[in-house]
């Protein structure tokens, strides 16, 4: 694992975990990587966080100071940079968010020239110079970097996902939560574009409001605007709108593995899937897995992170994948999850088949589902204990076919992840409990975490 950088960036809080040095840094590097051997120029996008700013100017000084240019973006979603660094040949790219976390913390994602994000061996070395391990020479002369303003990059992407869309949207009433981030402005105006009746909400930010009760971490609001509103459908973004969430006619939330099945079974219907599979994470409900069953239609399974899902569906050609929370990534239109391209395919499917949300959603039942934290002495030594092993063979032999049991480690903590779905929340919870009593008497539990 890496020391700075996780699988979304280096993320932590602003001033305290990630520094505005550690940006200047990062900077630096980057400059001087890609333009050891031509003129590099890097691509930067950010949401709404009041730190945000402060990171944008020192990320490009230190561009600069190495001898690149650096485009800004300004308050724009990720997606939109890895659009932008893959069609307007950027050497990478560079997001400033910290996703769904509160406005004090923020986080610096990397993306390499084809949009994706940053190959492990780039990282390794980025971090090698945070700690110090090498210098990098300040550029002088006319040799000094560029800091130059790249709005048209946004406007570039904004015409783009216009362009995807195959109906107008005239006649439909949307719903937009925006999450006071970075679709604050582009969703409406994508949407008032395609025809929509839009009502917005969360596109009001001061800086310090990004995710504050609102967004795809906050749904139930918007389940409540489309509810009173009586509109047709409603999204929910993220800060950096690299994920949506769906709320259908009747204010029910459809989440990501309900967006996964309409969106492949429609692919399917029109012979667009070809012999591809859908790419989920362990932790896709076993409801989507009935139902992708019932169409016939294979899936992969990766670990947790959108990172993994994009791996897999690159290195096996398939065209779909994504996670319960939100990120789906459509393989032939983007190499990251992109919130707003995922509102405009349900919209799609929608109109296509000329069936509501619900409706079209309705074949896949979601199992209740359980997950608790435990804190343990020694993550692996609970994972090999035999007292452990027995239990949960023993729950998984219990639900049979109907239901799952997932025990695996914290990549982050020093936890353990104790998940079961089953036919009732009783049932998860009975058979969780029984996971955790072997942690408990074998003696390596040392809490369950609130």
């Amino acid at each position: 694992m890496s020391k700075y950088f996780g699988t979304d960036g280096f993320r932590g809080e602003a001033n305290v975990g990630l520094t505005v040095e550690h940006a200047f840094q990062i900077g630096r590097f980057l400059g001087w990587y890609y333009g050891r051997e031509h003129h590099c120029s890097v691509v930067i996008g950010k949401d709404t966080r009041l730190s945000s700013y402060m990171f944008e100017n020192a990320l490009s000084a230190g561009i600069a100071a190495s001898g690149a240019d650096a485009y800004l973006m300004h308050v724009t979603t990720t997606p939109s940079v890895s659009y932008i660094v893959r069609s307007d040949d950027f050497d990478c790219g560079v997001m400033i968010s910290a996703s769904h976390n509160p406005f004090y913390d923020n986080g610096i994602k990397l993306l390499n020239g084809a949009g994706e994000k940053m190959q492990q061996s780039v990282i390794d070395e980025v971090e090698r110079y945070l700690d110090g391990a090498f210098e990098i020479p300040l550029a002088t002369g006319d040799r000094i970097g560029r800091i130059e303003d790249y709005a048209a990059g946004r406007n570039r992407y904004i015409g783009y996902l216009i362009s995807l869309s195959t109906h107008s949207y005239k006649g439909k009433k949307v719903g937009l939560d925006c999450a006071n981030g970075s679709t604050w402005m582009m969703a409406k105006s994508i949407f008032d574009a395609l025809g929509a009746e839009t009502h917005v909400i969360g596109n009001d930010p001061d800086g310090v409001n990004i995710n504050e009760g609102v967004g795809s971490t906050h749904i139930e609001n918007l389940q409540k605007f489309v509810r009173m509103n009586g509109l047709d459908v409603g999204f929910a973004f993220d800060g950096d709108a690299d994920r949506c969430l769906a709320v259908d006619e009747n204010g029910s939330v459809v989440d990501g593995d309900k967006i996964l099945y309409l969106c492949a079974r429609n692919m399917l219907q029109e012979g667009r899937l070809g012999g591809t599979k859908v790419v989920t994470t362990v932790m896709s409900n076993l409801g989507l897995y009935k139902a992708l069953d019932t169409l016939g239609v294979g899936y992969e399974k990766t670990p947790v992170g959108d990172k993994y899902v994009a791996e897999c569906m690159r290195a096996n050609g398939h065209l779909i994948g994504g996670e319960q929370s939100g990120h789906i990534i459509f393989g032939k239109y983007a190499n990251t999850g992109d919130g707003l391209l995922t509102a405009i395919k349900i919209m799609q499917v929608m109109l296509d088949q000329k069936k509501t949300l619900g409706e079209l959603v309705a074949p896949v039942h979601i199992y209740p589902q359980l997950l608790r934290n435990v804190v343990v002495d020694d993550k692996e030594a609970t994972l090999a204990d035999l007292e452990v092993q027995a239990a949960e063979r023993a729950v998984s032999e219990r639900l049979g076919d109907e239901g799952r049991v997932l025990l695996r480690a914290s990549g982050t903590e020093p936890l353990l992840r104790v998940m079961v779905e089953a036919g009732t929340p009783a049932l998860c919870e009975e058979n969780v409990e029984q996971i955790i009593e072997a942690m408990r008497t074998s003696g390596h539990l040392v809490r369950v975490k609130a």
